[in-house]
């Protein structure tokens, strides 16, 4: 029987190399609830997260699915709003578009009215636990730490590479409900129709 105090037996630390940089991903997104709401720029459910400096953006956590990396762990901001300029809003919304796009299967030059309604959502929870290829990047350590990995780009249908990667074999995390309460979305297999709410 293992002492709760005596920790000379327990094994050492496994360490994780960084993902090189732009290798390619089947990830799943899940963002961290910060609380902040602002009807008037429509967010709501406190998906949102402030930073010291003004900023708001949505914390992403980036949950690797398949192939030699899977089940490690990425994260990013995507940008809502900054008291800077547009710029940092206009990339978060040009990267939320592409994972869209890259989640639902639309071409990036779709302009038909199907395309318009699947880069729609009704809030950001729809964003939460959305499965698309990513672009993994290196991102420098602040005041000296160690650089990471993290995930500034989502890859679309258009990408050589995404139908392989899309179709690649899933290894499925457990679940957990989000920190809202707001109630899981149905599977496949119990919701009464399977037609994801975007193509309705």
């Amino acid at each position: 029987m293992t002492n709760w105090n005596d920790f000379n037996d327990a094994g050492h630390q496994t360490g994780f190399d960084l993902i090189p940089k732009g290798t390619l991903l089947k990830v799943r997104m899940t963002l961290k609830p910060g609380g902040v709401d602002n009807p008037a720029q429509g967010w709501g459910g406190g998906w949102a997260t402030a930073a010291e400096t003004g900023s708001v953006y949505l914390n992403a956590e980036f949950v690797v699915l398949a192939g030699d990396f899977a089940k490690r762990k990425l994260w990013s901001r995507i940008g809502l709003h900054s008291p800077k300029g547009p710029e940092w809003a206009a990339m978060g919304r040009a990267f939320i578009r592409a994972a869209l796009n890259s989640a639902r299967g639309v071409d990036p030059k779709d302009d038909s009215d199907h395309a318009h309604t699947a880069r729609r959502i009704a809030h950001f929870g729809d964003l939460d636990g959305l499965v698309f290829i990513a672009r993994v990047d290196l991102e420098k350590g602040r005041r000296g730490g160690e650089d990471r990995n993290t995930i500034k780009q989502a890859i679309e249908p258009d990408h050589p590479d995404y139908a392989a990667l899309m179709g690649a074999p899933v290894s499925t995390p457990a679940s957990s409900a989000p920190a809202t309460g707001r109630a899981p979305t149905p599977t496949a297999s119990t919701a009464p129709n399977p037609k994801p709410a975007w193509a309705s």
